[in-house]
């Protein structure tokens, strides 16, 4: 197999999309997401877009600077999350985008380290499809300085590529009319009555009971936007020409869903530790989430059928952490799910980390037990090893995302790589009768 750095599909990002949300305090400069931006000298700030993020806004017009802190509610999520466009630019001209980490708190907390939200290179895009990294940022103890000379009169800036639930339909509704072995289909519902994408790919006459069951799901962390590209990619070469990835899908049914958390992500949420649990943390027999409810729903049925082979669960880790995954202690699992599952991470591992350009990933898994959290049971990965088949492999793959390679391209060749890893390993395993 080769390994698939060239990705041909490229599907269009919708970076603005108007939506309604709950009004966000914006300091000296107050915006919130039905608003136009008050508009202060000739430079200003707008966040009425799906996915934007943005608080305590000062605009510095002598110095053509701007500061301000990530936006969101902590109460649902990590407030480290930044999204938002700056109008009135000169083109050519220098701007200083100077970042601080919130101050925001949930009961007794203290607020989050702001290394989360202060990433080494800032994302910035002049037409919300092409997304390119500032240079390295200059850090001062909890602030972090960008400088950029963009030759436009408007652009977006970012924590990282976004990606919000617009993104995912849209590119699941591509992708299915370009694939006649994709389809488009609705998860469900979430409790803000937003439709939640899932891609179904598979090729032939196979019976479903001959197929392996694939699940791969990014994104219930709603800050974490890397996570959607690794899944975007994921999806990109599976329908691709490629041999291997033609193998796959008359030998596997593959579903994929792109964001779980829609909610946050299009209200520009953090997501993580959000109240009363996040989605990673809702794997229960009761979800509160809708999503969660639904992808268990599907997700029991492979079990069911004998069929859970590989489940994925996609996230963006720490910000000095490599890409790696996690899993359950090997105390807590059976033959053959242990020797399946060091299998699977050995082929991911080779794949991965001889991407070019390099992606950093350990070869050394990190643990989800009882010392984890609280929840630990509820995880999703933790859930599915736990509920599976004995010969499932299920994983939560983290990707590094506070690097210089972490780009959409980069991103997309880590989804790209990772599937090629499922198709290599399950074409080791006994054909299903």
């Amino acid at each position: 197999m080769n390994i698939p750095l060239a990705l041909s599909i490229l599907v269009p990002v919708i970076a603005s999309f108007a939506v309604s949300g709950d009004e966000q305090p914006m300091g000296s400069v107050r915006l919130n997401r039905q608003d136009q931006p008050e508009s202060v000298g000739n430079l200003t700030v707008a966040s009425n877009f799906e996915g934007a993020s943005v608080a305590d806004v000062t605009i510095d017009q002598a110095m053509r600077s701007i500061s301000f802190m990530p936006g969101g509610n902590p109460e649902r999520g990590w407030p480290c999350w930044w999204y938002f466009r700056i109008d009135g630019i000169d083109p050519g001209e220098t701007i200083t985008l100077k970042l601080q980490g919130s101050t925001a708190t949930v009961g007794q907390q203290k607020p989050l380290a702001a290394s989360w939200a202060t990433p080494k290179q800032a994302t910035w895009s002049a037409d919300g499809t092409t997304w390119l990294h500032t240079g390295d940022g200059q850090r001062q103890s909890e602030s972090m300085t960008y400088t950029l000379q963009p030759d436009a009169a408007s652009i977006f800036v970012a924590w990282g590529p976004p990606y919000t639930p617009r993104t995912a339909k849209t590119f699941v509704r591509d992708i299915s009319k370009t694939s006649p072995h994709a389809e488009a289909a609705e998860l469900c519902r979430s409790r803000e009555g937003r439709s939640v994408p899932l891609l179904h790919v598979r090729e032939g006459q196979r019976s479903t009971e001959e197929r392996f069951g694939v699940w791969v799901q990014a994104r219930q962390h709603a800050w974490e936007s890397g996570s959607s590209w690794v899944a975007q990619g994921f999806a990109e070469w599976i329908v691709s020409d490629d041999t291997d990835a033609a193998w796959l899908r008359r030998h596997a049914q593959i579903y994929i869903v792109p964001v779980m958390d829609v909610d946050n992500t299009a209200t520009g949420n953090g997501g993580k530790n959000a109240l009363p649990h996040d989605h990673n943390r809702d794997w229960s027999s009761n979800p509160h989430w809708n999503e969660v409810q639904a992808a268990q729903r599907m997700v029991s049925e492979l079990i069911d059928d004998g069929r859970m082979d590989v489940f994925l669960d996609l996230h963006n880790p720490a910000p000095g952490d490599p890409s790696f995954f996690y899993i359950l202690p090997q105390e807590m699992l059976k033959e053959p799910m242990i020797s399946l599952r060091d299998r699977f991470i050995d082929l991911a591992y080779a794949r991965i980390s001889r991407i070019k350009p390099l992606i950093p990933m350990s070869n050394k898994p990190k643990v989800t037990g009882a010392g984890y959290h609280p929840l630990w049971r509820q995880i999703s990965s933790n859930w599915v090893c736990m509920k599976g088949n004995p010969h499932t492999v299920s994983l939560c793959l983290e990707t590094i995302w506070n690097y210089k390679n972490s780009t959409t391209e980069g991103y997309r060749a880590v989804g790209a790589n990772l599937a090629t890893a499922v198709g290599e390993y399950l074409a080791e395993r006994p054909a299903r009768n």
